[in-house]
């Protein structure tokens, strides 16, 4: 047991080894990767075969989720009739770290008569591979940490490393932000955490106020011939302004106190200035604020205090906003 611990330690330093040599590897190629992957107007094409393969998946997936369009193309796929999902205004990033990989090599051709830059992760600068790149990264000569020295395992290590440094130089370049992340996250709980209460309301068209002076009345027949009725009818002034809120909490309350309170003006039956939500706010901060008052609605208004739409707690719980604070 002993033994295995140790290796494993020897394992991890050799790996740490080969990303902390990367750094000294850096210089003006990076910066033309980087240059060459923003004036992409197309996708950026990863491939790679074997285990450098499944390290271009990883890359093309954090790329395309940090503002890149981008996907992965299997090498043996694509002599096979795949390269026509690759165009001139395209970039291909390929990863072989002996930069001889057939698969990959027999790729080449095509791809320079497409037009597309060719951008490598490979070992050596005069590889076969390197040797027909427009850009090549370097990833230094790399013992593996496999006991015979064969199995792919500080080479990947040092691809993914080089392959995250780029895609993150990229996206710094393009200020890309968390609510950017967001938009190609929307089911996680950064997604949910950014998403604003414009977003997920139902605006006034969905749930049209009532205005004072009618009766409660008439305001329940127009609450009740809503689409998707919800638990709540605002209130506003003529001008637009929310002036109340009538819930279903309210009226239940007010048939056992006072049952004639159907004929009466609305305004004297509402609840008279009703917490409310700006369109622009964090859907996160609306919730809170539903759990804290136990609140199942909350109307939206806009900076002068004008009726915009109404948040109901189903909108929040459909998004996944969850009773245990998701």
């Amino acid at each position: 047991m002993r033994e295995d611990i140790e290796f494993a330690r020897q394992v991890i330093r050799l790996e740490a080894m080969a990303v902390a040599a990367l750094e000294a590897l850096l210089d003006e190629r990076f910066g033309r990767a980087v240059e060459l992957v923003l004036g992409c107007e197309g996708h950026v094409i990863a491939t790679g075969m074997g285990k450098s393969g499944l390290i271009a998946q990883k890359i093309s997936a954090t790329l395309a989720s940090t503002g890149t369009p981008s996907f992965f193309l299997h090498p043996a796929e694509a002599i096979h009739g795949d390269l026509g999902r690759v165009a001139r205004k395209d970039l291909v990033l390929a990863l072989s770290n002996s930069g001889a990989t057939e698969e990959v090599l027999r790729l080449v051709p095509s791809v320079k008569q497409i037009g597309a830059p060719l951008v490598v992760l490979t070992r050596s600068m005069d590889s076969p591979l390197a040797r027909h790149a427009d850009c090549v990264l370097p990833l230094g000569a790399l013992p593996e940490a496999c006991p015979v020295g064969l199995a792919p395992t500080t080479s990947t290590t040092a691809q993914l490393a080089l392959g995250d440094a780029l895609a993150m130089a990229v996206a710094k370049r393009r200020r890309f932000s968390r609510e950017d992340y967001a938009l190609y996250h929307p089911g996680g709980e950064l997604g949910r955490s950014l998403l604003r209460v414009k977003e997920l309301m139902r605006d006034a068209t969905e749930v049209p106020p009532a205005r004072v002076g009618i009766t409660a009345r008439d305001a329940l027949v127009q609450a009740g011939g809503l689409g998707r009725r919800p638990g709540a009818l605002p209130v506003v002034s003529p001008d637009g302004t929310l002036q109340g809120l009538l819930t279903d909490g309210d009226v239940r309350r007010l048939v056992l106190k006072d049952p004639g309170f159907i004929g009466r003006p609305i305004e004297q039956v509402m609840t008279r200035k009703p917490l409310s939500v700006r369109a622009d706010q964090l859907a996160a901060e609306a919730w809170r604020m539903m759990k804290e008052r136990t609140f199942d609605e909350l109307p939206v208004v806009d900076e002068g205090g004008k009726y915009l739409g109404l948040l109901d707690v189903q909108d929040l719980l459909e998004a996944g906003f969850t009773s245990d604070g998701g």
